[in-house]
Order: structure tokens, then sequence, then C-alpha cells
């Protein structure tokens, strides 16, 4: 096997074996396959995209290139919990103490933050003495002893992924949804966790930024989780504004301390609890997510919550007394408040710009080797929503210095808007994403991808697969199949419903219930016009409609919103009464 004809395979949009993607991920970390070898496979992946099984093979690959955790000691089942990245993302914070203290075993490995998202284990080595370089042994003991553990990101732990990720940034091959959730799962599954909850980040301070592609990223991470064996959840929350009020790392610290206390702004105690009550389900906790929500809830009325994040504390070296008196954290020498400059609405808070601002404070790293300043960031005191007078601050910087402070200010000032009229708050958590709203998705588009195969495209070399499922569970597809006379050309999805039609019982029509459509093209096609009417004649309008390409984007519509002014029944119904009147 040569690594050129293993790209020039997948350059071609062919599906590469499970023995393929070893023979290069292994060659690759053996230093036998090159840097300009992996480059092209990587930007072939971009272009051409994977298949489900080749993402989950690369998947288990990166996550068995080294060591991998063996929790089986641990009493319980261990749920891991991972977020895709934020400004003022503190909800680990919050989280893992909270479900600890009902009960679920936990144990994590973290990482620093880069950019204007900041680190998990930042913002616990702002408390005085909080080691996290702990080894597995120690985190496993810990967890034995009082439920909780969190550790830095050991070097053994994916090291294909740590390599392949350092080639894709500087490569141009980043946003790849393969990659993208290869990546994340890989150390997912190394992490030894028999559960794993997502949070998926969407918005200007978030890597998705839009809806339909934060659902294609968790859906994809979540088939890749219950593929491996591990019940795995997504919950997609919102990224537009800052979540919770502070943005710093001792600042994000005394923050979490107050939700655990009971207090502290609503968007953060509200992720924290959904992303907890998930994990209190998947652990076997609690059997629903509403009785989940009550034990948490009633954990942090009687105080046990906030127990438990003092014994972590305390038992990774850290000074206890901070959940009493968060004043032990790190303190800014200069605090400014910033006044509005009129009153009304809080229309924006851009995330990315308050991540970004944080992080020229030194609250964040541009570079890895940049130091952190624990003390310094912003608490936002007013959201998108809430009405803000001119003596009253809209946000307060914590600075070294009154330069800093002023230039923060001002760069926050020109991207803050505040409307005359009301606005409305926006939802925290935008969808839920399990199993059985992954594996649908995964699994049409899969079935569409191999009738493409079948297509005859003499003429255009366009071949187009579709698949529709049917409310029985079978997938039906079908392919273009072109003629010399173009007009007797009949279409994927319309050769996908014939054959449903023809298959079935005589006189009845197919339940349809899903369509997926995949094309080699840069971007996803849409049915053509013909097409649209065919599937607005046996599908319901809110029929979803996954419309795909061979590099993995996707796009989600409906055969309503395909064809909003479509021939009806009841208008043919119509045409013939007229008809017979006349």
């Amino acid at each position: 096997m040569r690594a050129v004809d293993v790209i020039d395979k997948k350059r071609r949009g062919e599906e590469l074996t499970p023995d393929e993607l070893r023979f290069l991920v292994e060659g690759y970390v053996a230093g036998r396959v090159p840097d300009y070898q992996m480059s092209a496979f990587l930007m072939a992946v971009v272009w051409r995209g994977m298949t489900a099984e080749e993402t989950f093979a690369l998947t288990r690959l990166l996550a068995e290139s080294g060591e991998t955790l063996d929790l089986s000691a641990i009493p319980g089942i261990k749920v891991d919990k991972h977020s895709t990245g934020g400004v003022g993302d503190k909800a680990t914070l919050v989280v893992l103490p909270l479900v600890a203290s009902v009960g679920v075993p936990v144990i994590k490995m973290s990482g620093r933050g880069l950019g204007h998202t900041g680190g998990t284990i930042d913002k616990l080595e702002s408390i005085p003495g909080f080691r996290t370089n702990l080894g597995v042994q120690e985190l496993v003991e810990q967890v034995e002893r009082i439920g909780i553990a969190l550790g830095g990101q050991t070097a053994d732990l994916a090291p294909a992924d740590k390599k392949l990720y350092a080639l894709r940034d500087v490569t141009a091959t980043v946003e790849s949804l393969p990659l993208i959730a290869s990546s994340v799962m890989s150390k997912k599954l190394a992490g030894g966790a028999d559960a794993i909850v997502l949070d998926v980040k969407v918005g200007d301070g978030a890597f998705m930024k839009s809806l339909a592609d934060a659902r294609r990223l968790a859906r994809l991470m979540v088939h890749l989780g219950e593929a491996a064996g591990r019940r795995t959840v997504a919950v997609l929350s919102n990224m537009d504004q800052p979540l919770g009020s502070a943005i710093g790392n001792a600042l994000e610290v005394a923050e979490a301390i107050r939700v655990l206390a009971g207090e502290g702004p609503f968007d953060l105690a509200e992720i924290a609890l959904a992303l907890a009550e998930e994990m209190t389900v998947l652990a076997g906790v609690a059997a629903t997510r509403e009785e989940a929500r009550r034990k948490l809830r009633q954990s942090v009325a009687d105080g046990r919550a906030l127990e438990t994040l003092r014994r972590w504390i305390a038992a990774q070296g850290g000074d206890p007394r901070v959940v009493d008196d968060p004043s032990r954290l790190p303190q800014a020498p200069v605090v400014k408040p910033c006044l509005p400059k009129k009153a009304g609405f809080v229309a924006k808070l851009p995330a990315l710009a308050f991540g970004l601002a944080a992080m020229r404070l030194g609250a964040g790293r541009a570079a890895k080797d940049d130091t952190i300043d624990p003390s310094v960031g912003i608490v936002v005191h007013a959201k998108v929503g809430d009405r803000v007078q001119t003596h009253r601050p809209i946000f307060t910087v914590h600075a070294r210095t009154e330069e800093d402070a002023l230039r923060c200010i001002e760069e926050l000032e020109a991207v803050v808007e505040i409307s005359d009229d009301p606005v409305e708050t926006p939802p925290v958590i935008l969808a839920r994403i399990d199993r059985s709203d992954a594996a649908p998705y995964a699994n049409l588009l899969e079935a569409a991808r191999t009738a493409r195969a079948r297509a005859y495209v003499p003429y255009s070399g366009f071949a187009v697969g579709a698949a529709l499922e049917l409310a029985d569970g079978r997938m039906v597809t079908g392919a273009n199949v072109e003629n010399a006379s173009y007009g007797l050309t009949n279409c994927a999805e319309r050769s996908a419903v014939f054959r449903a039609i023809a298959e079935g019982l005589p006189g009845e029509r197919p339940d349809i219930r899903a369509v997926a459509v995949i094309a080699d093209s840069p971007e996803p096609v849409s049915p053509c016009g013909a097409c649209r009417q065919v599937l607005a004649e046996f599908c319901p309008p809110d029929t979803p409609v996954y419309l795909g390409n061979l590099r993995g984007d996707v796009i989600e519509t409906s055969v309503g919103a395909l064809l909003p002014g479509a021939f009806t029944e009841a208008q043919m119904t119509n045409v013939k009464g007229q008809d017979k009147e006349a």
C-alpha cells in the first residue's frame, strides 16, 4: 500500500477502508508518511468529505493512537462532559460538583484556553494552590474518595489527533465536519467515560456560527459516540452573547460559586442544570430529566453542591476558603465601570468582541506560550433584552492598569448596541440531540450516497442519489437516470418516490418521514421544480429534507419550504368540479 494511492482514492471521492485509514494515520505518527502527503489527504477530505463509516474508523484510530483510560475501578456509570468553547463559559465549574453531589462519579481531562475561549484548567488554577497536573492513578483514587477529579490533558491521550490538528491549523483544513467531529470524539473515547454529554455552542462567540451547522456537528458527534458504545447526548446552547456575567478566570470561579450557592445569572444556571440533568440520567441516578432536575436543585438548596466544590478544591491542593470568601481569589488593581451613553434596551452584546477584549486584558492567550493574568476580565451587568439606565454601569472592566481599562471600555462601547424599543430575551438552550435524532440523519444520507454510485449519467456526468425514510423504518433509494432526450431523464428524488410507490401495496401512498439528496457539488443541490412537486404530492409540508454533498456539508429544509405554492389535492378536486359544471 502507498500513501499516494490512498490520497488519490479519496481525491476521487471514493470511500477508504479502515485498513487504508490505519495505514495513513499510523504511518504519519511513526514518521513514514510526511507532512506534505498528510496535508494532501486532509485537503481531499475537506473537498470530498467522509462517509459515516470512514469518520467512525478515523475516530477510533485517533482514540487508540495512545493511552486510553481504564475507569472500570470506579463504581457506577462515568459520564464525561465536553464544550466546544465560548465566552464566559464556566459551566464545567458548576456542572461537575453539582452532579458529583448527587452521586454521579466525575473524572475529566480538560485543556487550557487559546484565543477568545477560556480554558477550564486556567480558571481552576486561579484558585490559590489548585493542582491540575495529576496522574491518571491520582485522578482515579480521588474520584473513589470524593467522587470528583479533574486533570490536565495528558500528552499520551490521542497523540495522533494532536499531531493532525497542528497540521490542520496551518493547512486551512480545520473546517471539515468529519475532521472536527473525529478530533473531539477521539479524545472523549480515549478518556474512558461510559457516556458523554456535549455542549455545542452556537453563535457569534462560538466556532459554529449557525444553528444548522451546529446541528450537523452535534448529530455526527452523537452518532460517533453511540457507534462506539457510549451513550451520547448533545445540548445546543446560545453563544451570541457571553454566558453569565463574568469573563476572566478568577471572576468566573467566583460566579460559579454563586451559582452553586443558588444565586448567579439565570443563563449560566439554566445551561448548567440542562447539562447536569443529562449527565444524571445517563449515569442512572435519575430516570428522567425532570427527576434529575429536582434532585440537582435540592442539592443546591441544602448546600451539598457547594460542599462538594469545597472538598474538590481541597483534594487538589487549593484553598477551600475561597468558596466562602471569593475575595481570596486574585483581584485586579484597577476596576472601572462603563456607563451606557443612553437609556434603553440592550440589543447586541457580541460575545466574540467581549472575549477578544478580555484576552487583550490578559485573561486569555493569543499564542500558546502567553502568560495569563487570573485577576483581569470583564463583568457584564446587563444582557440582551435588559433595560439599562445611564447612571448604572452596563459592564465593569477589571484590569492591570488604568490605560488597559480605558482601552477596553472604548473597544466595547463601539460594539454594544442599545435600542429605544424593547428587545426579546434570546433563549439559552436551542436544541437537544440524542441517538434518535442522529442515527436516521446519518443513515439516510449514507443511503443516498450509496444510491448515487448507481446513477446513469453519460451526458452530464453529474450523479445524484436520493433516499426516503418510510414510517415502517425502511429506506427506499433512487438515482438519476439520463436519456439522450433530456426531457425523459428521471431525477434521483422522483426515482426514489416512484420506487416506493411501485414496491408498496396497490393504491396505497407511501408514508414518507424524511428525504435525503446527495450530489458531488461545492454546495448541496436542491431538487428541481418537478421533483419538488412530486415530493409535495406524497409528503406532508413539514417532512424534513436533508440536502448534502460529498464534502459532508448538509442543509436542512422541508418539503413545504422547498415548494410553498405546490399544487394540492384540494386544488385538483376543485378543478375537476369546475370542469363538470362547465
